[in-house]
């Protein structure tokens, strides 16, 4: 995939970097897969702010995704490639040979017209789910699941990928997309391939408008707050902060660690993200 440009006509499309939609299949979506979304404004259910900066945005229809590819043995065919609201990578629409119908997360290269399969006699071959044993070592996946039958989890987002580079026994160490290597089941299944819409990290919206249609409300700074608002507010004219950056309510805000000490997934992790970590 790759981007657009526009002429410079005004600050907003100067500085825009959209994304193409060449690629997708002209339709509208499958009726029968839509759901009403409720949207919360990041209020909980006191009406209480929890999640700052958001609210508004345009009106979503939540699409019924299939990340468990547990129809086994059943061959389905790619009929269309989708553009949806709720996520950054794109949708493909499958055609099972029982009539029924599925939304799976496209992965690139996937063709229109092509079948796919799950299960344990599944090519290995693009857009085809499996369980680890079945994977050749070296081979890039997605959607893959914590623990067997628990639904894909791992690299679903436009553009990831993880990487399965060992088995001993009943476990396969796999590198996720941030670098940490990890310990799964060789029972949990993946799809073959990277997730689709790669570009996704190079888009530039160009102006405020366009965010506030992704539900997306101006950010204020801490230190243009008051310090009732915010630890970092208060002072005369332009202070500093004076202190370890921290969120509204102390929490580091620039590299301190957020991990339980004691999480019980923790002796899963053979290799920790980031430089010198172990």
């Amino acid at each position: 995939m790759s981007l657009k440009r526009f002429k410079p006509t005004s600050p907003g499309r100067r500085h825009a970097d959209l994304p193409d939609y060449s690629e997708l299949t002209p339709v509208a979506p499958e009726k029968s897969l839509l759901q009403p979304i409720h949207k919360k404004g990041g209020r909980n259910f006191q009406g209480k702010t929890t999640v700052r900066w958001r609210g508004g945005g345009h009106k979503r229809r939540y699409r019924t995704i299939d990340f468990s590819r547990a129809k086994d043995g059943i061959p389905a065919r790619v009929v269309s490639r989708e553009y949806d609201p709720n996520r950054s990578a794109w949708i493909t629409l499958l055609h099972y040979v029982d009539g029924e119908k599925r939304y799976i997360p496209t992965p690139v290269s996937l063709e229109i017209d092509v079948q796919v399969e799950s299960g344990e006699t599944a090519e290995v071959r693009v857009g085809n789910a499996m369980p680890l044993r079945r994977i050749p070592l070296g081979a890039v996946i997605h959607n893959l699941e914590l623990s067997p039958g628990s639904g894909g989890k791992v690299a679903r987002s436009a553009g990831t990928s993880a990487k399965l580079i060992g088995k001993e026994g009943d476990r396969a160490h796999v590198r996720m997309p941030s670098g940490e290597v990890r310990i799964f089941s060789v029972e949990c299944r993946a799809t073959i391939g990277e997730v689709s819409n790669p570009d996704h990290k190079n888009v530039k919206n160009g102006k405020a408008g366009r965010v506030r249609h992704l539900g997306r409300k101006p950010k204020v700074r801490g230190v243009a707050m008051n310090p009732v608002d915010h630890p970092h507010g208060g002072g005369e004219g332009r202070a500093r902060v004076g202190r370890p950056q921290v969120s509204p309510t102390g929490k580091l805000a620039k590299g301190g660690r957020t991990r339980k000490k004691r999480k019980r997934s923790s002796v899963l992790i053979v290799r920790r993200a980031g430089k010198g970590r172990r």
